[in-house]
């Protein structure tokens, strides 16, 4: 999730940057008005001709080693090699806006009430902050379940659906102070499913070392034992469990959003429950890791999204030893752009896996609002660690985007939510799909408009029809709190197919 950026790092930022040019244009005219002077003025003494010098060699210094200095601090924090931060420098500066001019205006559909919706779970009193949502069959009773996070009371809960139709909530783990994320995983390959959760610590901005890695280990009978893999780093927002070394044991890809000093690492399992931390990338602002073979050489690769002021997606190539070199995939000019989550799927059918990607963010603003270039786009892979950029749609203030075959038709579609919409507008959707129409081009559909502040979505068949069902989170954090939900069921009534 993307809820550590706010307006005052951001100003920072640009006013340091703004600092530097102005340093070095000031230097340049320093520069050049010293040697106009000296085209005008008679020859001097020979002593003073090494006092004139000394400054110049310091303006010179200051005009070569600024700009080197911050290519020395890019690249280090980055992974890159210099060349690799120049070439990431000049790739930003010729992405321009990212293409997405021009693009207010969508091809919109008609509306299809397809999905009808059902609060499931805990009722609440205060505005829910659910941050993440999973659909698994945790019992293996051949019924979707749901985990989320809830940051309201600083749990992990499993609404467990038994029998069908039927759903209870119970807390598994409580005192982790914001789950980030939930991953459902066999993590010590015992039979029984365990859960790899990322904690922040703490929902708003902070630099402090706060953020935890927790695996609640079942014992067989949904009984979980808690285990702090690390603690007191920076605020993790993501979490992904893989075998990153080829050792036949499940190690960690950790996303940390941190404030303005975050960082990407990866965890190696040691065995019995010990660890070894190995870090890949100091940059603030990582919102998801995934673990994917991107290159198809039989080890696992880590994708990452970065956002804060980079707003990068990158690739982290494995050896197959766990050891990893960064390769820069994509990046915005804007640095506003708001990025706020990525997930995988091979969505042109062509064998390998592009990356869903949206940008909706809007904690940079106080009060947060959606921005006009915020919407859903793809990266596609078209080989070599080449991803080409494709935007879909505008969607103010999305956050999470999913795919599934919503109308049977062999292609995938899209599902996407809105945290950040403009509520006080009547016209503001917070759930909307995306049908694919052949050829990779989309219609946006409305679907709801309430519950507002939507966070997370995830698809799945809660009730064994064969249509695609969907769960929905909401993160009620800030204003208006007049058409809140907490967790959502919506049940494909078949009306989509029938059309």
């Amino acid at each position: 999730m993307d809820h550590a950026k706010c307006e005052n790092y951001n100003f920072r930022q640009h006013k340091f940057i703004r600092f530097v040019e102005v340093y070095i244009l000031i230097n340049w005219t320093n520069t050049y008005k010293f040697w106009m002077s000296k085209e005008k003025t008679a020859p001097v003494k020979q002593k003073n001709k090494y006092k004139n010098i000394i400054p110049i060699a310091i303006i010179l210094i200051a005009i070569i080693g600024i700009p080197l200095l911050l290519l020395n601090y890019q690249a280090k924090r980055s992974g890159l090699t210099k060349g690799d931060a120049i070439r990431r420098i000049i790739r930003k500066t010729e992405s321009g806006n990212n293409n997405i001019e021009g693009l207010d205006q969508n091809i919109s559909g008609v509306k299809i009430d397809f999905l009808d919706p059902k609060p499931i779970g805990q009722k609440f009193d205060e505005p829910p902050l659910i941050s993440h949502i999973q659909a698994i069959d945790l019992d293996d009773d051949k019924l979707l379940d749901i985990i989320l996070c809830d940051c309201r009371g600083n749990f992990v809960s499993w609404i467990r659906q038994y029998p069908a139709g039927t759903y209870t909530e119970s807390i598994l783990a409580r005192d982790l102070i914001a789950p980030a994320h939930v991953q459902v995983v066999d993590f010590d390959k015992d039979g029984d499913k365990d859960l790899v959760i990322g904690v922040l610590g703490m929902l708003f901005p902070n630099n402090d070392k706060i953020g935890s890695v927790v695996i609640l280990e079942d014992d067989g009978r949904f009984n979980f034992r808690k285990h702090i893999i690390v603690e007191k780093i920076a605020r993790v927002s993501d979490v992904r469990a893989g075998d990153l070394d080829n050792d036949g044991d499940l190690d960690l890809a950790v996303a940390q959003f941190g404030y303005d000093d975050g960082e990407t690492r990866w965890i190696e399992n040691l065995g019995n429950w010990k660890f070894q931390n190995h870090p890949l990338q100091y940059l603030s602002g990582p919102v998801n890791v995934e673990i994917t073979d991107i290159d198809f050489d039989n080890d696992l690769d880590i994708i990452s999204l970065v956002s804060q002021e980079w707003e990068e997606i990158y690739c982290f190539i494995n050896d197959g030893k766990g050891q990893f070199k960064p390769n820069l995939l994509w990046g915005s000019s804007n640095q506003d752009y708001g990025s706020s989550s990525i997930s995988l799927c091979d969505l042109d059918m062509d064998g390998d896996k592009d990356i869903l990607y949206t940008n909706g963010d809007a904690f940079d603003y106080i009060p947060p609002q959606g921005r006009p270039w915020h919407g859903v786009q793809w990266l596609e892979n078209t080989g070599n660690l080449n991803f080409e950029f494709h935007r879909i749609c505008n969607f103010t203030g999305t956050t999470n985007v999913r795919a599934a075959d919503l109308d049977n038709d062999k292609d995938i579609d899209l599902l996407a939510v809105s945290a950040f919409n403009l509520w006080d507008r009547t016209e503001s959707n917070s759930f909307i799909w995306l049908e694919n129409t052949g050829n990779m081009n989309f219609i946006k559909h409305e679907i709801s408009k309430n519950p507002t502040h939507l966070l997370t979505c995830e698809p799945g068949d809660f009730n064994n029809d064969g249509l695609i069902d969907v769960i929905t989170g909401g993160m009620h954090t800030y204003p208006p709190y007049d058409r809140m939900g907490r967790i959502t069921l919506w049940i494909n009534n078949g009306k989509l197919i029938e059309k």
